[in-house]
C-alpha cells in the first residue's frame, strides 16, 4: 500500500472513530437522568414497582432514543464503511450531525420528566428530523463525489430516497402530535411506512422521468 493511501485510509478510521466515540458518548448519556430517578427512589423507599409505575415515561424515553440512535449509527457505519476518502466539507455535514445526536440525550430528558405540549414534541421530533436531514445531506454530498466511495450510483440514490421517506414520516409525525390530543409520540410509529413510502416516491420519480424525457 502505497504512503498517500495509507494515510488516506488513516484518515477516514479516525474519522470514523470519533464519529463512534461521541455516539456511543451520547448514548450513554441518555440513561443518566433514570440513574439519578434511581437514587432518589431509593431514598424515598419505593418499592420496585412502584419506581417502574413512577417513571415510566422516563424509561419509554430511554427506550425509544436509544434504539434511534442506534438506528441512525447503524446506517452511519454502513454508509462510510465504503467511503474512502474524507473531505472538509464532509466533516463539517458529520460534525452538524453529530451536534443533533448529542442535543438528543436532552430532549429525551425533557420527554421524560416534563409533561407533554406542543414544544416539546417540535424539540424532540426536530431534533430527529434534523439528524435525518444530515444524513440525508452526506449522502447527496457523497452522491456528488463518486471517487471518494465505493457505493455505486444507484445504490446511493436507493439511500438518498430512503432518507427522504423517513423525513417526510418525521414530519407528518411531528405535525400529527402537535395537532391531535392524546396522540403524543406515538405518531413516531409512522416511521415503520419509511419502505412502502420509498417506493412510493420511485415509482413517481420513474413516472416523472420519461416526462422530462419526452418534454
Amino acid at each position: 500500500m502505497s504512503r498517500a493511501s495509507s494515510s488516506r485510509q488513516l484518515s477516514v478510521e479516525r474519522f470514523t472513530a470519533f464519529v463512534d466515540a461521541v455516539v456511543a458518548i451520547a448514548m450513554t448519556l441518555l440513561i443518566l437522568p433514570l440513574m439519578e430517578a434511581v437514587s432518589d427512589a431509593s431514598g424515598e423507599h419505593l418499592s420496585t414497582l412502584e419506581f417502574l409505575a413512577d417513571h415510566r415515561g422516563q424509561l419509554i424515553s430511554f427506550a425509544l432514543s436509544f434504539a434511534l440512535i442506534a438506528m441512525f449509527w447503524m446506517e452511519h457505519h454502513r454508509v462510510y464503511g465504503q467511503v474512502r476518502s474524507v473531505t472538509a466539507p464532509l466533516v463539517v455535514i458529520n460534525v452538524a450531525w453529530l451536534f443533533t445526536i448529542v442535543w438528543l440525550p436532552v430532549a429525551t430528558a425533557m420527554v421524560g420528566q416534563m409533561p407533554f405540549d406542543s414544544a416539546q414534541a417540535a424539540v424532540y421530533i426536530g431534533s430527529l428530523i434534523a439528524t435525518q436531514l444530515l444524513t440525508l445531506t452526506a449522502k447527496a454530498y457523497l452522491l456528488r463525489h463518486p471517487q471518494m466511495h465505493e457505493w455505486g450510483e444507484e445504490r446511493m440514490r436507493s439511500g438518498i430516497i430512503g432518507d427522504t421517506a423517513s423525513t417526510l414520516l418525521f414530519g407528518v409525525a411531528l405535525a400529527l402530535a402537535v395537532t391531535v390530543p392524546g396522540i403524543a409520540y406515538a405518531s413516531l410509529l409512522l416511521t415503520a411506512l419509511t419502505w412502502p413510502v420509498s417506493l412510493l416516491i420511485r415509482r413517481i420519480l420513474r413516472r416523472d422521468t420519461p416526462a422530462r424525457a419526452r418534454g
